[in-house]
């Protein structure tokens, strides 16, 4: 079974995605903080921190949601830079496209009007002309 095709734009950005370790660990990350199992792990850590660990978690607790959660905003904001970049790239390869048809439906009407000139002329002529016995 082949794989599906992808719009032009989606390879390009899959293959500089691919090469970049950063930004697979970035998407790996991302990925894994917008799961249920990223939930999961940390109701059953903060749970058994603040039932077995410390008796009084609030302050390290505090600290310790408040720092994943500038990591995991600054994850958030690099998910949306990439997005909006994916699609301006995207925007962009399509406005082109779109423009390209439309040149080539433009000759292409121009040239059914030249046919169609040659033809409705070539009519007339016989028209007019005399008929051969």
């Amino acid at each position: 079974m082949t794989s599906p095709q992808h719009h032009p734009v989606v390879s390009a950005h899959q293959a500089k995605r691919a090469a970049s370790l950063q930004l697979r660990v970035a998407d790996a990350i991302t990925a894994f903080a917008g799961s249920m199992w990223f939930v999961y792990v940390h109701v059953i850590l903060f749970a058994v921190w603040m039932l077995w660990i410390e008796r009084n978690p609030w302050p390290t607790l505090t600290l310790v949601v408040s720092l994943e959660a500038i990591f995991l905003s600054t994850f958030v904001m690099i998910g949306q830079n990439r997005q909006a970049s994916f699609q301006q790239a995207k925007a962009d390869h399509d406005f082109h496209e779109q423009e390209l048809e439309l040149k080539t439906n433009t000759e292409l009407t121009r040239a059914i009007h030249v046919l169609t000139t040659e033809l409705h002329r070539r009519l007339l002529d016989e028209a007019s002309a005399p008929s051969k016995p």
